[in-house]
C-alpha cells in the first residue's frame, strides 16, 4: 500500500532512447502518458482544439493587452487544427505563435519607450474602464497606443491620489508629484518588459501545460526546476541559503528572517532588515532590478544553483558582500507547531499542519511524525481537547494522509480508491490503536485541498471530530510524478486515481461541507475546483457500511450551539456585512473613471476606504489565552530565531476568528458531558 500513496517518480511506460528534438516530441510523450494512465483520458480532437487556442492565447496574454486583431484572425487557422498537427507530430505552428507573441512584446516595449519620451498630459477627458472581462483585442496599433496611454495616465493619478487623503494639499502640488510619479510609473510599465520576454523553449512550456489542463486542472508539465520547487512545498526541508525575502512597495528585497544552521547564519554579517543590491554567480552579476527579477528568482529557488555571493546594505548605509552555499534545512514555515490554548479553567491543544509534507527529495521529517511530537507534548500538559488546523493546506502526501488519519480512528476503511480501469480499492487503517481519543475540532477552509481533504473526510465520516470553517476546495483526485525521458528533465504530474469517502461519496469538485460553517472574508473569491473549466464531475460509488460510526449525541448539541452563537456573533455579522461590500469588487463591472484627478481621488479613495474596513477586521485580536508547551517553552528561551516565529504564530492565532470558535466548540463538548 505504501508505494501505491507515496508521490514518487516512477517511469514511464513508453521508452525514449534519446533527447527531444522538438516541442511535438514532448507532448507525444505527453499524450501517450495520459491515454494510458490518466484517469479519465479525453480522445485528441477538435474540443482539445478550441481549448488549447483559447487558454494558450489567454496564458500569453491574460487581459487582450498585447495582441492586437489582425495578429489574432491569421493566428484563427490553427484554432480546429492543433489536434490534427499533435496526431501528425507537425508542430511548426507552436513557432507561428512565438514569432507572433515576440513581434507584440517587442511593440509593446516601443510603444512604452514613445510614450515615455512624448508630451505626457496629465488629464483627459477620456474615461477608463474596469471589467471582469477581457477587453476586445485592440484594432491596430495606433488604438493599442491610446490603451496604454490611458493606462499609464489612470497609474500616474491614482499613485498620486494614494499619497494622502488631504485633495487641497495634492491638487496644491500637483505638477511636481506628476512628474515624479510619471517616472515611476513608466519604470513599472518597462518592467514588464522582461516578464513578457521569454525563450522557445520557455514558451513551448507554456503550451504544454495548457494542453496537460485539457485533461483536467492537476495534470500539469514540469521542468526539472518546476519538479524541484514543486516538491519544495511538500518538504519540511530544503535546499537554501537560509534566507526568508520579501519584496517592498519600493520593489525592494529585504531580509525577513535567516534561518538557524544555514549559510547566512554563519556568516555572523547578515541581518533582518538589511536589503539585497546584487547576486553574483560565476561571472555574470544581478543587479536587484526588474531587469534581473527572474534570473534572481531562479537563484535562489533553483537546486541547479548551490554558491552564489550575495551585496547587502545595512539600514546605516554600510555596503558588504557575502559568499554563500546552500544546504538542506529544516523550513520552519513549513513545519507542524502546536500550542496550548487556555480557556477558563480549560486548556487545549492547537496543531497547525501547514501541508501534507514528507520526505520527498531533502525531506528528512514526515507530517505524520512531526503531530505525533507535538501531541505527545501537548498530552504531556494535559490537554481537555485537540484543534488541528489544516486552513490553506493544499495537501501533499496521500501517504501522510492516510497515516495521519489512522492516529485517531481504532480501526476500519479510511476511503476507496478508483483508477481509470474502475479498479476499486478500499484503504484501511494503517496503524493499530490510536494516539488521541479526546474531543476535536478540525479547520478547513477554501484552500484546504486533497490529502488535508481526504483527512477530514475521514474524521467527519467517522463522527471522530466536529469539521468547521469554510467548504473545502474539493479536489479528490491524485496524482504522480513521472519522468518524460531518459534525462529525467521533463516530467508529468498526472492525474491517476481519484478518492471516495467511505459512504461512496466524493468531494471532488463539490468541496467538504463543514459541521459548522464561520464566516470568512474573501470566501467567495477563493478559486475552488468547481470554478476550473477542466475539472472532475462529482460522482458517487458503493459506500462501505461495515464502518464503526462513533454516535456521540454530545457533538451533536455542541454544533447546535455554534451555530446559534455565531448567528448571534457580532463579529460573525461583521465579516458577512463585509464580504458583501467586497463581492462586487470582483463580481461586477466598476463604474468608469474620468481621467481626471479629482475623479481619480475620489474612486481611490471610495476603494481605499474599504480597505481601511477589511485592514481592522483582519487585525482585530480575539481574547485567545496562548501558551507553549513546557517542552517548547524550554526549547525557545536561547532560540532568538524561534522566539521570533513564535511571536508571529501567536499573533496570527489572535486574529483568527475561527480558532476562537473552535475553542468554544471544545468548551461546550467539555461542559456537556454527563
Amino acid at each position: 500500500m505504501k508505494n501505491l500513496f507515496q508521490l514518487v517518480i516512477l517511469f514511464p511506460l513508453l521508452s525514449l532512447s534519446q533527447k527531444e528534438k522538438n516541442p511535438c516530441e514532448t507532448l507525444s510523450s505527453i499524450n501517450a502518458l495520459i491515454q494510458e494512465n490518466h484517469y479519465r483520458p479525453k480522445p485528441i480532437d477538435d474540443s482539445l482544439s478550441v481549448y488549447a487556442f483559447k487558454t494558450f492565447l489567454s496564458r500569453l496574454d491574460e487581459e487582450n493587452r498585447l495582441f492586437i486583431a489582425p495578429e489574432i484572425t491569421e493566428l484563427k487557422k490553427h484554432e480546429y487544427e492543433i489536434d490534427d498537427y499533435i496526431n501528425t507530430h507537425n508542430c511548426s505552428f507552436l513557432h507561428d505563435f512565438y514569432s507572433t507573441y515576440s513581434k507584440s512584446v517587442s511593440r509593446y516595449s516601443a510603444i512604452i519607450t514613445e510614450l515615455k519620451v512624448s508630451n505626457f498630459q496629465f488629464s483627459s477627458e477620456e474615461k477608463v474602464v474596469f471589467s471582469k472581462k477581457a477587453f476586445p483585442y485592440a484594432a491596430d496599433e495606433t488604438e493599442l497606443k491610446r490603451m496604454y496611454r490611458k493606462r499609464i495616465l489612470f497609474n500616474v493619478l491614482r499613485d498620486i491620489a494614494e499619497l494622502s487623503t488631504n485633495k487641497d494639499s495634492l491638487v496644491s502640488n500637483f505638477d511636481a508629484l506628476a512628474i515624479s510619479n510619471k517616472l515611476k510609473v513608466f519604470d513599472r510599465f518597462e518592467c514588464k518588459t522582461e516578464s513578457y520576454q521569454m525563450s522557445e523553449d520557455e514558451f513551448n512550456a507554456i503550451f504544454y501545460s495548457v494542453f496537460c489542463s485539457y485533461f483536467d486542472p492537476h495534470t500539469e508539465y514540469f521542468s526539472e526546476n518546476n519538479k524541484s520547487e514543486f516538491f519544495s512545498t511538500v518538504s519540511s526541508d530544503n535546499l537554501t541559503f537560509g534566507l526568508y525575502v520579501s519584496m517592498s512597495d519600493k520593489d525592494e528585497i529585504t531580509i525577513d528572517g535567516i534561518m538557524p544552521g544555514s549559510s547566512a547564519h554563519f556568516s555572523n554579517k547578515i541581518d533582518v532588515g538589511d536589503q539585497l543590491l546584487k547576486i553574483q554567480y560565476k561571472d555574470e552579476a544581478y543587479e536587484i532590478a526588474c531587469a534581473s527579477m527572474k534570473k534572481i528568482d531562479e537563484i535562489i529557488t533553483s537546486k541547479k544553483y548551490t554558491k552564489a555571493t550575495f551585496t547587502f546594505r545595512k539600514k546605516s548605509g554600510e555596503i558588504y558582500s557575502v559568499r554563500l552555499v546552500k544546504k538542506v534545512l529544516k523550513d520552519y514555515q513549513n513545519n507542524v507547531f502546536s500550542f496550548k490554548l487556555r480557556t477558563d479553567n480549560s486548556t487545549f491543544g492547537y496543531i497547525k499542519i501547514p501541508s501534507f509534507y514528507s520526505t520527498f527529495e531533502n525531506g528528512k521529517s514526515s507530517i505524520t511524525s512531526d503531530v505525533v511530537k507535538e501531541l505527545d507534548k501537548l498530552q504531556e500538559d494535559k490537554i481537555d481537547g485537540l484543534i488541528i488546523d489544516i486552513e490553506n493546506n493544499g495537501g501533499g502526501s496521500m501517504e501522510e494522509a492516510v497515516q495521519l488519519s489512522s492516529l485517531f480512528i481504532n480501526d476500519g476503511p479510511l476511503a476507496i480508491m478508483n483508477n481509470n480501469k474502475n479498479d476499486k480499492q478500499i484503504i484501511g487503517d494503517s496503524i493499530l490503536g490510536t494516539i488521541y481519543n479526546g474531543p476535536m475540532v478540525i479547520m478547513i477552509n477554501g484552500f484546504s485541498a486533497s490529502a488535508s481533504e481526504f483527512f477530514a473526510n475521514a474524521m467527519q465520516d467517522y463522527n471522530r471530530a466536529i469539521i468547521v470553517g469554510n467548504k473545502s476546495l474539493g479536489k479528490a483526485t491524485m496524482q504522480r510524478i513521472l519522468p518524460l525521458n531518459l534525462y529525467n528533465d521533463q516530467f508529468l504530474k498526472l492525474t491517476l486515481e481519484k478518492f471516495y469517502r467511505i459512504t461512496g461519496k466524493s468531494n471532488q469538485y463539490n468541496g467538504i461541507k463543514p459541521d459548522v460553517e464561520i464566516p470568512l472574508l474573501f470566501d467567495k473569491q477563493m478559486p475552488r475546483e468547481n470554478s476550473e473549466a477542466t475539472a472532475l464531475k462529482n460522482d458517487e460509488i458503493g459506500g462501505v457500511f461495515n464502518y464503526n460510526y462513533i454516535r456521540n449525541p454530545i457533538y451533536a448539541d455542541a454544533i447546535a450551539a455554534s451555530k446559534k452563537r455565531i448567528a448571534e456573533s457580532i463579529d460573525a455579522i461583521e465579516i458577512e456585512n463585509l464580504n458583501t461590500k467586497i463581492t462586487p469588487l470582483y463580481e461586477a463591472d466598476l463604474p468608469p473613471v474620468v481621467l481626471q484627478f479629482t475623479y481619480v481621488f475620489d474612486d481611490v479613495n471610495r476603494v481605499n476606504s474599504l480597505w481601511k474596513e477589511i485592514k481592522k477586521e483582519t487585525e482585530k485580536v480575539y481574547p485567545i489565552t496562548v501558551e507553549l508547551n513546557i517542552a517548547d517553552d524550554k526549547n525557545q528561551k536561547k532560540d532568538d530565531f524561534m522566539k521570533t516565529n513564535t511571536t508571529e504564530r501567536i499573533k496570527n492565532i489572535h486574529q483568527n476568528f475561527h480558532i476562537l470558535e473552535a475553542t468554544h466548540i471544545l468548551y461546550d463538548i467539555n461542559n456537556l458531558k454527563p
